[in-house]
């Protein structure tokens, strides 16, 4: 069985996200949205919020779950036994960073990463750029799925 580790912060799920989601649903048996505790970055969601906004997008499925984690991400693909990384890049910038964490989990674990372009229609979504627009009043709806929208919009 295929299984893949879709890791990130996912604070928002956005539509980038979506679409990296649907398209490694095509490539894998299961895709597990691995939803990283990361002490330095200052989350605008607590974890079970981005938990349950990936939840209403995915629904109850057999071959997408959604976890939290904390450490490294390798490491929690040995806990859940994934072989596989899933990374979106939406640029040279992306993937040159992604390029060498990528080589670095090869080298310590055995543990491909496969990189995914972003679609031309969500490359540049990013979710610093709707957090920023919910902070500031924006309209954000057409960058997160609908759910994650009628969500914060009830808050």
């Amino acid at each position: 069985m295929r299984k893949a580790i879709f890791p990130g912060t996912f604070d928002p799920f956005t539509l980038g996200h979506l679409d990296i989601l649907n398209r490694s649903k095509l490539i894998f048996d299961e895709v597990i949205i691995g939803i990283g505790k990361n002490s330095d970055k200052k989350s605008m969601f607590s974890v079970e919020d981005r938990i349950s906004f990936i939840q209403s997008v995915v629904g109850e499925s057999d071959n997408v779950k959604v976890m939290s984690y904390e450490g490294l991400t390798i490491d929690f693909c040995k806990n859940v036994n994934a072989n596989f990384i899933v990374r979106g890049v939406r640029n040279n910038g992306d993937f040159e960073f992604e390029k060498a964490i990528a080589r670095t989990n090869r080298l310590l674990s055995k543990i491909e990463t496969v990189f995914l372009l972003t679609s031309a229609q969500t490359s540049f979504i990013s979710s610093s750029i709707v957090r920023e627009l919910i902070e500031n009043k924006g309209d954000y709806k057409e960058l997160i799925p609908k759910n994650i929208s009628k969500i914060l919009l009830n808050r």
